[in-house]
């Protein structure tokens, strides 16, 4: 299991949003390259970037901002934001991010996660955001009428590296993670899982190392560390222990 720490870029800054509504977003840091590096000396070894701005543009907008913490750090880093066709996928690949996540693109032009896996493999992961169970798309801002499930499974033997599913509906609310639903979708498919959205406290990663999440891929930890109510070292303690176990 992998504790990614994430950090979401509005204007340039280090955000978290509320259920993903960009008008009720918190700045952490000013300086997104230095929070990156924060994270990779508590510890972490893979951070999790969402250009945000971009998720609504269709197009990269805090590339600077990505580039500088590719020049701080060593640890890999997953995007996602605004990546919607393949020459935005290698461009960001040749850049250094170790893989890049597809999002909307993913529901609206199934064949670019395709062609992208088949073109990179085991450097492209999907991200399903749900509301409701049901697929929503352009930075949340809309909802489609199809399910997590349809559409994770339209990619199941595409070599996909990741499914990275996130409940909007806890998303930066600190409520705990919805294993259930996370936990039912990677039963049902054979691409890992990471849990997103709602990741809460310590007690939220003991669940994660459950023999019933043992599928799980991953957690991606947003708000939780950045006030304070996930101790990185204990959370990342635990992790180490159970994989030597």
């Amino acid at each position: 299991m992998i504790l990614f720490p994430a950090i979401d870029l509005k204007n340039g800054q280090c955000v978290r949003l509320e259920q993903g509504d960009m008008a009720r977003a918190t700045v952490f840091n000013l300086d997104p390259a230095a929070q990156a590096q924060s994270f990779a000396e508590q510890g972490f070894e893979y951070l999790h970037v969402v250009d945000l701005d971009g998720a609504f543009a269709g197009k990269p907008v805090n590339a600077g901002a990505v580039e500088a913490m590719l020049k701080t750090i060593k640890i890999p880093v997953q995007l996602g934001g605004g990546i919607r066709d393949l020459a935005t996928v290698e461009a960001w690949l040749d850049k250094g991010i170790t893989r890049v996540i597809i999002g909307t693109a993913a529901v609206r032009n199934p064949e670019l996660v395709k062609s992208a896996a088949k073109k990179f493999p085991g450097r492209v992961a999907v991200g399903l955001d749900a509301r409701d169970g049901k697929v929503a798309v352009e930075g949340w801002a809309e909802t489609s009428q199809v399910t997590v499930l349809e559409i994770a499974k339209r990619f199941e033997d595409a070599g996909v590296t990741a499914i990275i599913f996130t409940d909007i509906a806890r998303d930066g609310l600190l409520k705990g993670l919805n294993l259930e639903a996370t936990i039912a979708l990677a039963d049902a498919i054979s691409i890992p899982v990471i849990a997103s959205g709602g990741l809460a406290s310590i007690e939220d990663v003991k669940a994660m190392l459950t023999p019933c999440a043992k599928k799980l891929a991953g957690a991606i930890a947003g708000r939780a560390l950045y006030d304070g109510r996930l101790d990185s070292a204990a959370a990342l303690t635990l992790i180490r222990d159970a994989r030597r176990s």
